[in-house]
């Protein structure tokens, strides 16, 4: 009997303490896709005591492996308590990944800002070796919100010392998204764009008008995604008896703001879709039939959600604030409420101009095959 080889030696340590959503979709793809990698998790649940707890945890269920050369984490683990704790861990290349920043997550009311969340973050990006930000939008407001953050501590070090150390780590890496190929999935019309614009209102656009119009919202269900504003927006099209159908999808944590249960009743004729999709292929299935993805968050600081419903075919409307204008031209983006209501109007009336669109966004940028050379570089010791 021929012996097996032996598996390679882990050289990379991934740690996630929150694994769920868009970070469990990274772990995901970086264990299944680079070599040597060995990853230790904690349910995506609780955040704060996993922000407050975790390096506690893992320090003591990571076991010591001499092979060990590179740790990656998210910015959910403090990272220097962990260093402190498993000084074998503090040899290695440590990487912290940023999806988001709590120097400006939207609180409702600046003094619930938890101090500690933000200083748990600057401290992890002073022993770190590399800090990660998903966008150029999340690095910046982290690094110019540093100094302010820390003129709240009484007797405060130089603010300005901590940023001259932090900044020449800081780099941005897109997150990685899973494009698979989703044409079969996509509704078939006869119109083209050209028909389109030479004659919105002829034969032409007969088929592509005669389905009601589409509205996804595939967020978090958080006060920080804005639903308020999504429900009174779609409430409004309601009273004016337009026609259209809405997909309210994402993922319901502990505390679901109660406009969800409010709204679902008054907007029952109106939905097509409600709630968490498990299934990854229905989920594609749905991005795939809508014609508009909708945010209306108050934070986003890289938008996955909206990135695929793109890759889906969908015609995104986005704050013109936040990370969205890194990402999508001016047409796609909205400044008032004003502003967002009167385009879905428009919309509703003529679904055809969003179904023959072809969205000035090129997808593939953010993909795992064009960003896996990159991950691969920063991971390497």
């Amino acid at each position: 009997m021929e012996s097996q080889a032996a598996p390679p030696p882990a050289r990379v340590l991934l740690l996630e303490p929150f694994y769920g959503g868009s970070h469990k979709q990274l772990l995901d793809l970086l264990s299944a896709h680079l070599d040597s990698c060995v990853a230790f998790t904690a349910p995506a649940k609780k955040w704060h005591w996993k922000a407050r707890t975790s390096a506690l945890d893992f320090s003591q269920r990571v076991t010591p492996n001499p092979t060990y050369r590179v740790l990656f984490c998210s910015s959910v683990l403090n990272l220097c308590e962990l260093a402190a704790l498993r000084p074998d861990l503090a040899r290695l290349k440590k990487v912290v990944y940023f999806h988001e920043n709590q120097l400006v997550y939207p609180v409702r009311k600046e003094q619930d800002r938890d101090f500690q969340y933000g200083y748990n973050q600057i401290v992890s990006c002073l022993v770190a070796d590399a800090v990660v930000f998903n966008s150029a939008f999340n690095m910046d407001s982290f690094l110019s919100s540093v100094p302010s953050f820390l003129n709240k501590i009484p007797d405060r070090c130089p603010p300005d010392d901590v940023v001259r150390v932090i900044r020449p780590k800081c780099r941005v890496l897109h997150f990685p998204l899973r494009l698979g190929d989703v044409g079969r999935l996509l509704p078939k019309y006869s119109v083209t764009p050209a028909a389109h614009a030479d004659d919105a209102t002829g034969a032409a656009a007969t088929q592509p008008d005669a389905k009601p119009l589409h509205i996804v919202w595939p967020h978090r269900w958080e006060h920080d995604k804005d639903p308020e504003l999504f429900f009174s927006t779609m409430l409004k099209l309601k009273e004016e008896g337009l026609d259209f159908l809405v997909s309210v999808l994402g993922e319901a944590f502990t505390d679901v703001p109660e406009v969800f249960a409010r709204c679902r009743p008054l907007l029952d004729s109106h939905v097509l879709h409600w709630g968490y999709l498990e299934s990854r292929e229905l989920y594609l299935s749905v991005l795939c039939q809508a014609d508009v993805v909708l945010s209306t968050a108050q934070h986003e600081f890289f938008g996955v959600a909206v990135l695929e419903a793109v890759h889906c075919g969908c015609y995104p409307l986005c704050p013109k604030a936040l990370v969205y204008p890194e990402i999508f031209p001016a047409e796609y983006l909205y400044a008032t409420p004003q502003q967002l209501l009167k385009r879905l109007r428009s919309f509703c009336g003529q679904p055809s101009r969003v179904r023959t669109h072809a969205v000035k966004v090129d997808t593939s940028r953010f993909s795992w095959d064009v960003l896996k050379g990159d991950f691969q570089s920063l991971l390497s010791p």
